[in-house]
């Protein structure tokens, strides 16, 4: 088992979702029009994805001045692939979800 697939190399809360089958939106703050789309109480997971953005390192301060050494960090985005009630698949940010409850 890789890291995509192996629920003990998830974040808690990504192994939560998956292991329940069903996540629910976190918050209120996702767009209505999306949302919509989606049960209001339980939304099927279909996978997960791990995707990892590679961050950046400057050295060159001609490409950005003012900065001898600029460096954005990499960062580990889990997506949730979740079933919209019309059978179409979206992928979200975990962080957007929580699992839901037995």
């Amino acid at each position: 088992m890789d890291k995509k697939t192996d629920p003990s190399a998830m974040p808690q809360e990504v192994a939560a979702i998956v292991s329940a089958g069903f996540a629910i939106w976190a918050g209120d703050d996702i767009d209505p029009a999306l949302r919509s789309k989606f049960d209001a109480d339980r939304i099927p997971v279909a996978g997960v994805r791990h995707v990892r953005v590679w961050g950046l390192q400057v050295d060159d301060e001609r490409a950005l001045p003012g900065h001898e050494r600029t460096r954005i960090p990499d960062e580990e985005i889990w997506e949730i692939n979740l079933v919209a009630a019309n059978g179409s698949k979206y992928e979200v940010d975990s962080k957007l979800l929580k699992a839901v409850a037995g």
